[in-house]
């Protein structure tokens, strides 16, 4: 959405080249709520399309659920990783489930969480705390779903979870 993409584009304009630094965007809660809200809105408009099929080919969905003390003792460069492997599988589901939908609302919903998606993804790659080329090597525990309505129930969880917290984190260190 344009919103999404000006904050996207207004994020990525206070970037320092040589590493990411802390700006108003990710030092302000109110972001993170934002996309929160975005995220349920996407997952409601879905759940009212009419008569969405099965997929034929199932979606490898990552299993986003953690717990906190878990999370807790994880580096930021290691949640940073976490999430980036988590949102590759979820835009791997929602490409391969982009393919299997001809019902034009369901389709627009897909493409429309794919762009949110890719946002996180691109934006999380511009975080780094460790220095050399960066590669995403991942084994992410995953699940397979037929229904499209899953591929939103894990991005929303993704979202008000892991990725919450991290930008929580990232805050406390980067924004005083």
């Amino acid at each position: 959405s344009p919103p999404g993409l000006l904050l996207l584009t207004s994020f990525l304009l206070h970037v320092k080249e040589d590493r990411a630094s802390p700006t108003r965007l990710v030092c302000d809660n109110r972001l993170i709520q934002k996309y929160i809200v975005e995220v349920k809105d996407m997952e409601k408009r879905v759940g009212q399309c009419q008569a969405l099929p099965a997929l034929t080919c199932p979606a490898v969905l990552p299993l986003v659920d953690f717990t906190f003390q878990q999370w807790k003792s994880k580096s930021n460069e290691t949640k940073r990783r976490e999430i980036l492997c988590d949102l590759a599988l979820l835009l791997g589901a929602a490409a391969a489930a982009q393919g299997q939908v001809s019902d034009e609302c369901g389709a627009r919903q897909l493409s429309q969480l794919y762009r949110h998606a890719n946002s996180f993804f691109l934006l999380l790659q511009t975080f780094s705390w460790e220095a050399g080329h960066w590669e995403l090597s991942c084994s992410p525990h995953s699940m397979e779903q037929t229904h499209i309505t899953s591929i939103f129930l894990t991005y929303r969880q993704l979202v008000q979870g892991k990725l919450r917290f991290f930008f929580l984190d990232l805050a406390k260190v980067l924004c005083k």
